[in-house]
């Protein structure tokens, strides 16, 4: 690849010490930063995820934008993810990671436990713009992290006694509202003089679970 400082000679073996100090920072240079002459670029989920955090929308993003966000060939690209739908499984699995990197206190409540992860779930999806409006729309995903994101929700309301199809469905209802909530925080709706409180959304959203068979208390 071609670079600004030209082509480093084969014969010199030790360090260059007329070269840029970015010649030694290897490739934990911000994304779009230069990159050390004859060095292949780097590409790893963190940093596709940061490139992609500093989209306007990853709704409309492409995936040659993405290898220009990255300064690598798009053929690079390419070898992690091939097209828009293995880029939002990545990232997925990302925030994922993120949000359950985090273990809940072993004596908090399950109102308490799922109100940290509710809250890390907004914080991560935000990060990534158009991510939450995304994935509020039916769409085919094949993602591992749904399911490990569904695991710890689920367990939670089991380990607080509620049946397991109870749980599931308790799954559904918060999930669903959670992503429909940042949904709008990404295309806000002026419905009122006062803006949305996600505390008090969250607070009225596990008052009501876990979810009950109709007629029942």
């Amino acid at each position: 690849m071609e670079t600004n400082y030209g082509k480093i000679p084969n014969h010199r073996l030790g360090p260059c010490t007329n070269a840029p100090a970015s010649y030694y920072s290897g490739m934990s240079s911000p994304v779009g930063a230069r990159r050390p002459p004859g060095r292949p670029a780097q590409i790893s989920r963190e940093l596709i995820v940061e490139a992609v955090s500093s989209i306007e929308n990853v709704d409309t993003l492409t995936m040659r934008e993405l290898a220009g966000k990255l300064d690598v060939t798009h053929s690079a690209l390419y070898r992690w993810v091939k097209n828009r739908d293995e880029l939002f499984d990545l990232i997925s699995e990302v925030l994922v990671d993120r949000i359950l990197r985090r273990e809940e206190p072993e004596d908090a409540s399950w109102q308490l436990r799922l109100s940290l992860i509710a809250r890390r779930i907004r914080d991560q999806f935000l990060a990534v713009p158009g991510y939450a409006t995304h994935l509020s729309r039916p769409h085919a995903h094949t993602a591992h992290s749904t399911a490990r994101l569904r695991a710890a929700i689920v367990a939670v309301f089991v380990e607080a006694g509620v049946d397991a199809y109870l749980a599931e469905q308790s799954y559904y209802i918060f999930m669903t509202s959670i992503v429909s909530w940042i949904a709008v925080e990404e295309n806000p709706v002026h419905l009122g003089s006062s803006a949305p409180r996600f505390d008090l959304f969250l607070d009225t959203l596990l008052r009501g679970l876990p979810a009950r068979e109709p007629g029942t208390e």
